[in-house]
């Protein structure tokens, strides 16, 4: 008996939503496009939310048991976790917050709600848009936790675009290349730095590599052993590396830190490093020209 009573209210559920499908489609579409500001078109919103729904509906029509209202993990809405997957998605890439995206669920569950209290009051309605709610509830979770996981995606990504950028290699001449370095140099950066600048030694053949750490803003015994472990590397690649921008204020420190480069050739400025690459590699660097008198 309690087993034909929970499939009553399912079908009361479904007998509700389906009933007042235009109804609750528009008034839905209409609180989630709102909520968005006009980032995202009315059209596109109402394009989307039709699709929940639609995929609602057959996981209710496709359920058998009462525990796939309890939850959204049942195999019958199995459509409606890729939408809303893809839904989450979409807002995360697109900057929108989790309540902007969350909406797109709970904005049902409101106007169900608002549907309900302008009909006669029944048990009936109640047990209906209790159990629905409590459905929407764990889809609503279910959104927000894919929301937040392609979120950590994407700033994921984009630290990555962004370690990229702030580290390029630049061909300074035939044989030898420099890693330019601007700002704090941490572990997750330095692999990036090793990462570029061993591909870039392969790619060009280069024997010769400049780490200019001018824009470093200042080094400390970890820096230190960053620097050290790329040059390793390079070294285990066959190429020689020297480091410039090393200025009176980082070297005093280098010094009262007991920091040891070894044979590691240093340089104040990056045209020293790269006079002294050249004779490395047996070219005469070239002299600049003495300035003209007026």
């Amino acid at each position: 008996m309690a087993e034909q009573g929970d499939i009553g209210v399912r079908l009361r559920v479904l007998d509700l939503l389906t009933s007042n499908e235009t109804a609750l489609t528009e008034r839905w579409s209409a609180k989630v496009a709102g909520s968005l500001r006009g980032r995202v078109s009315g059209a596109e919103v109402t394009g989307e939310l039709r699709e929940l729904f639609s995929a609602l509906l057959a996981g209710l029509q496709a359920g058998t048991r009462d525990d796939e209202l309890e939850g959204s993990g049942s195999e019958s809405f199995g459509e409606l976790r890729a939408l809303l997957s893809e839904l989450s998605r979409n807002r995360a890439r697109q900057g929108f917050t989790p309540s902007e995206t969350a909406v797109g669920v709970f904005g049902l569950k409101e106007v169900v709600f608002d549907l309900v209290a302008s009909e006669q009051p029944s048990l009936a309605n109640y047990q209906t848009a209790e159990r629905l709610a409590r459905l929407l509830d764990a889809f609503g979770l279910f959104t927000f936790e894919t929301y937040s996981r392609a979120r950590e995606e994407v700033i994921s990504d984009q630290t990555e675009q962004l370690l990229e950028l702030s580290t390029p290699v630049v061909k300074l001449w035939d044989g030898v290349v420099a890693v330019p370095l601007v700002g704090t140099l941490d572990s997750a950066r330095t692999q990036v730095v090793m990462e570029k600048l061993l591909q870039a030694l392969v790619d060009t053949g280069s024997e010769q590599a400049i780490i200019d750490i001018t824009g470093v803003p200042a080094v400390d015994t970890q820096v230190a052993q960053h620097l050290l472990k790329t040059v390793v590397a390079a070294r285990l690649m066959g190429a020689e590396c020297t480091i410039s921008g090393i200025s009176p204020q980082i070297a005093q420190t280098i010094v009262a830190l007991g920091i040891e480069f070894g044979d590691i050739a240093t340089k104040a400025s990056l045209a020293d490093a790269l006079s002294h690459a050249l004779r490395r590699s047996g070219v005469e660097a070239p002299r600049s020209s003495p300035a003209r008198r007026s």
